[in-house]
Parts: C-alpha cells; structure tokens; sequence
C-alpha cells in the first residue's frame, strides 16, 4: 500500500531525531503529491521545529492540496513552537495520515479534532504499532512521569559478566560496545552501582566514532555515600551532571560537598533488601526531566531492578565465550524464585548480531507472571 509506504519513509525520517528530541517524541513527515514525495522533514532537536513544519517548508507552495504522512498527531497547542495544526492549515494541506495518536491524556485526539472540524480529513493508524515503538520513551514518560527503563548487560554464553577477579574487559566486541554508545547517545540517564565505580572508574560517556554524541546524565546508587570524591563519574569533563542516590543516613557533610562541586544528590528511603527505593528513584528522576535511563550496572543492580519492576525492556548481549566455571559474576546476583513458575517473563524478543556477539532485545512483562 502506498500509505504504508509514505509513512515507512516518515518513520524513517524521525529516527533521525534519536539522542536530540528529549523530552520530545521523534517525529517524521513526508508530504506527497500526485504520487510523488515533494517536502521531507523531521523534528531535529528540542525546541525547534517539528516534523509538520520542515516538511511543509520543504515542500514550499507545491504543499497546497497534497497529502501530509506525519508519525505522530499533530500538535494544537503552543508549547516551544506554535501549533502545527494551523501551519497544516495555512499551507493548504489536503489530508493529513497519522501513524498513532498523541499519547498525553490531556491533549490526545485535539490535533486531529481540530483539523477535522475544519475540513481537513484525517486518517490515524498507519504503521501504528511501529510509531508506538519508535517513541516508547516518550509515551512511558508521558502517562506515568516515570523514566523508560532499559536494562543492559553483556555476559558469557555461560551466563558470567566477569570472572571471580571482577574482570570484564572486554566480555563483547567492539559492534556490540559501539551499540551500547548508540544507546546511551539516545538516553538521558545511564545508571549503575556504586560496585561499578569502586572496581572500574568508569567515565560513562558518550563515545561514537561517527557523530558527536551526546552525554547522559551519570546516575550512581551509593546507599552510604562512599563514592571518591575524586571519581571520573563526578570530574569528567561533560556537559551532563551526575545523580548520586544515597540513603538517608548519608552524612551531611558529604552530602553539602559534593552538591557544592555541582553534583546533586538524592537522600532516599532504602528498600527491603537495604538498597535504594528504585521506584522512588523513578519518581524524582521523572520530576527531574529525565525520560530514559539505561542501566549497565553489576548483578545486583541487574537484579534489583528486575525485583523492583523498573525495568521496561532488556538488552541482553551473549559472547561466544565459555567462562567454564561457576565463581564468576552472574548477570543477577541474590536470592531467586523457587519454582520456573515465578519467573519474570518477557515478550516482543527479537534477536540481532553484533559481529559474532548475539543481542536478545525483549520487554519485561510482569503482569503475565503466574
């Protein structure tokens, strides 16, 4: 179908916007004229235009009377930019096919309501499962106020993200690393343990051969606020901060240092396994802005975020390794369920190679547990 056709090119074209649209969603668009694609365009960072608007504007006067494909609803507010209902309308836009609605309750379905009552037919569902996927940050962010949550890890075929030393460099391969970069170009969190910071000192940056990438915000759990002041984590040169979330016993002095050297700090309830309160966590990062976090911590962050029902999607990479022993770290560490019944299932699983490393992308689904 042509229809489906036209917003594959849209779908395309906001894929583009990964890593720039925070909190924005990605969006495309494409506008046909007698079968022909004459203005393409797609929302290319926060606070600048939106897909309708380029495309439009690329399309020039030959937009009156043609077909806009657009990925998401049109907005009818003003936000950062003016409605691009009205700039639909002033450039004479025929019709108008929407992949999927605007997922924000307070606004969903006005774009198209208002187009309609103003003779401009509106067709939405096009290739609708894929927009819902392509934005799944932005529509968990939006009706929960919670960050999207994707938890990554890379192990041995036998199930081991380092051996009994804690070494894990480098478990995959460069593909597979570089994809990992990919992701966190894309996120606006990336979290880990305070385990992660003591062993490796990593810098948690953004590193692309191709582009320049964007850094996440740098999130470490410290119940007892026992990170060196002088961690990579908290002096790298980067335009984004770090988060410390520590328990509320963490002493004050530490606490009024580091927030003073621009690191902020979060005092939070501790759960039942003496760790933080991931679901608190979520909460305030939400409130903060934060719409997506990718978790590279250890086996027990892996593991509390999979008890605590955080997790949104996982993104786990198997090398062609064998460790061959059982005193390696495992991908989650502490006590499990006693019966296969109880396990935490996953659905939607697709499976990519990264050079001769193998990626299981699914989403948690804890609502089909048994």
């Amino acid at each position: 179908m042509d229809e489906e056709r036209y917003m594959k090119m849209a779908l395309t074209l906001a894929r583009k916007g990964w890593g720039y649209t925070s909190p924005n969603p990605m969006v495309g668009a494409v506008v046909v004229r007698d079968g022909m694609v004459i203005g393409k365009g797609w929302h290319r960072k926060v606070g600048g235009a939106h897909a309708e608007v380029n495309a439009i504007d690329d399309a020039g006067e030959y937009a009156r009377g043609a077909d806009l494909y657009v990925t998401l609803e049109p907005c009818n507010h003003t936000g950062r930019t003016p409605p691009c209902t009205e700039k639909i309308l002033a450039a004479g836009i025929g019709r108008v096919f929407v992949a999927m609605v605007d997922p924000n309750p307070r606004v969903a379905g006005g774009g198209a309501d208002y187009l309609r009552a103003r003779g401009v037919p509106v067709v939405i569902g096009i290739l609708e499962d894929e927009a819902l996927r392509l934005n799944e940050i932005f529509i968990k962010h939006v009706r929960t106020g919670r960050p999207f949550v994707i938890l990554k890890c890379a192990a041995t075929l036998d199930g081991r993200i380092a051996t009994r030393t804690g070494d894990a460099r480098w478990v995959t391969g460069e593909a597979a690393r570089a994809h990992v970069h990919h992701m966190r170009h894309g996120v606006d969190g990336i979290l880990v343990g305070i385990g992660t910071v003591l062993s490796d000192n990593p810098s948690l940056t953004t590193r692309l051969d191709d582009v320049r990438g964007i850094d996440p915000t740098r999130i470490i759990l410290d119940t007892r606020l026992s990170i060196p002041e002088d961690a990579k984590v908290l002096t790298v040169a980067s335009s984004a901060g770090a988060v410390i979330a520590a328990g509320k016993s963490a002493p004050p002095e530490k606490v009024q240092r580091l927030e003073e050297k621009g690191v902020t700090v979060l005092c939070l309830p501790c759960g039942h396994d003496g760790g933080i309160d991931l679901g608190a966590l979520m909460d305030r990062l939400g409130e903060m802005g934060i719409t997506s976090i990718l978790i590279e911590g250890g086996s027990r962050v892996a593991a509390s975020a999979l008890k605590s029902g955080i997790a949104d999607k996982v993104m786990f990479f198997f090398a062609p390794k064998i460790l061959g022993g059982d005193d390696g770290f495992p991908i989650c560490r502490g006590g499990g369920p006693a019966l296969m019944r109880d396990c935490i299932p996953v659905r939607d699983t697709t499976v990519r190679r990264f050079g001769e490393d193998v990626m299981i992308e699914a989403y948690v689904d804890y609502d089909r547990r048994a």
